[in-house]
């Protein structure tokens, strides 16, 4: 006599087998307490407390948003090219279809300073003038080249000269 081993247990009910959007299947099955989802969350958590390692996910990460740019130096950004400004955080949507977050970020470049700092107002043989931020003038020596044509009272002389010039004709602007 044989034996009917028939299950009969219920796998789910109708609705359960209704079309589904990807992102809450995915969603349901890394909140779930299966083998997968806890070595999942574990997984993350050692990536978070691991920073001596620098792989994998961070708290920090965002694996994918859409990056508005407004750049002063390029049409594009370049690769490898580090670029100077601002990253704002815009909004957070939900996206509907996929059931997942969708952060949006718009960098804007610091504009580069064209504006040379301490710009020489005077260029002579022996000084410069430079004039700092607050207006004030500062004289500079330049290299002095001793040889054997040098002579102390010519190098002297020519300081005072041009010391002499720089100040008449800066101070008369």
């Amino acid at each position: 006599m044989a034996k009917d081993f028939t299950l009969k247990k219920e796998v789910g009910t109708k609705k359960s087998y209704e079309p589904r959007l990807l992102g809450s299947i995915v969603s349901e099955m890394l909140h779930s307490d299966s083998p997968l989802a806890v070595g999942y969350r574990q997984y993350i958590a050692s990536q978070v407390n691991d920073e001596s390692e620098d792989c994998g996910l961070h708290i920090n990460t965002e694996l994918g948003c859409d990056l508005k740019t407004i750049l002063h130096s390029d049409q594009r950004m370049k690769p490898g090219k580090a670029y100077r400004g601002v990253l704002r955080f815009d909004s957070e949507a939900i996206v509907d279809e996929f059931l997942c977050h969708d952060p949006h970020f718009t960098f804007v470049e610091i504009e580069p300073q064209n504006r040379k700092r301490n710009p020489q107002v005077f260029n002579g043989q022996y000084i410069t003038f430079t004039m700092r931020d607050d207006g004030s003038l500062h004289p500079n020596f330049k290299p002095m080249k001793v040889d054997e044509d040098f002579n102390i009272e010519k190098y002297a002389t020519g300081v005072a000269n041009e010391l002499m010039w720089a100040l008449q004709d800066l101070l008369e602007k």
